[in-house]
């Protein structure tokens, strides 16, 4: 590899291991040969996800920073040559795209999620909370299969099963941060029916209307993870054993929230080094784990 690539994808492992997540990005239980192709999908999510949230700017501003964005990304993934603005690590991000012949479909996807995110705010049900997931997370598990060399309809179907739960997990994981930058997730048909009110998300702890429909919404990230399992089992290598662990601790987060009696205003569920030797030894007996309820 030429010095000024290898340089590019040096500069994504160390942005994807420079940011706070429930499991670092490109992580040794990954083949060391898909490492840095990983990396180079997280530094094109991390910068895409810092334009969106960039809550000082106009909103108009932020979509068209996020469509040029979607142009050096293209750029890059028909192989043309930086241009001034561009970040360093660019051509890595090009390089495994076109070496990983990954499909530039699935960018368009991720980014018309960042850009819904600047202007949408609520979600009144579960179809367009979902909708909203197929673009936000499913690529991304879709991305990882293709650099892993699987190309399977099954197997797409079974990661976007567990990329929605992953994701709708983050949402009830980071209810409080969501709800301080003025976003909420959990659809209002939930928390409608449980009683729940707007106005009482300003307190320190959550009332027991919007504890019963985070309850409800945790159920229903289950029966995703419950989905989503096939991916983890019939990947092989330690591909498969980093989705089992990935699948374990989305889990592991539910868990926690539900220990937190579905208060994460109160208590942000999160995992710990203490979780992690329980996470890969149950990853590494996956065939007799089912989950917990």
């Amino acid at each position: 590899m030429p010095a000024a690539l290898a340089g590019a994808y040096a500069e994504c492992l160390a942005l994807a291991r420079a940011h706070y997540e429930n499991f670092p990005v490109a992580s040794r239980l990954l083949p060391a040969p898909l490492r840095p192709h990983v990396a180079a999908l997280y530094a094109f999510a991390r910068t895409a996800d810092d334009i969106a949230d960039e809550g000082a700017a106009p909103a108009a501003e932020r979509l068209a920073a996020l469509d040029a964005w979607r142009d050096r990304v293209v750029r890059a993934g028909g192989g043309g040559p930086p241009r001034e603005g561009d970040p360093a690590w660019l051509p890595a991000l090009g390089h495994t795209i076109v070496s990983r012949d990954l499909p530039i479909a699935l960018f368009h996807d991720l980014l018309s999620a960042f850009a819904q995110d600047v202007t949408v705010r609520r979600y009144a049900t579960w179809d367009e909370l979902f909708d909203y997931c197929r673009r936000s997370a499913n690529p991304v598990g879709r991305l990882v299969l293709r650099i892993g060399g699987y190309r399977d309809a099954a197997l797409d179907a079974s990661s976007d099963a567990l990329c929605t739960a992953l994701q709708l997990t983050n949402f009830w994981q980071d209810f409080r941060t969501d709800w301080e930058r003025g976003r909420l997730y959990l659809p209002r048909e939930v928390w409608d029916a449980t009683g729940g009110a707007e106005r009482d998300l300003d307190r320190c702890t959550l009332p027991h209307e919007w504890k019963a429909a985070l309850a409800r919404a945790a159920g229903t990230t289950r029966d995703w993870f419950d989905r989503g399992r096939e991916v983890c089992t019939t990947v092989r290598g330690r591909l498969g054993y980093e989705l089992r662990v990935t699948w374990l601790g989305g889990c592991a987060v539910l868990d926690k929230l539900a220990a937190n009696g579905y208060d994460p205003v109160a208590t942000r569920p999160r995992l710990g080094a203490l979780d992690v030797p329980g996470l890969l030894w149950r990853a590494w007996r996956w065939p007799a784990v089912r989950g917990s309820r």
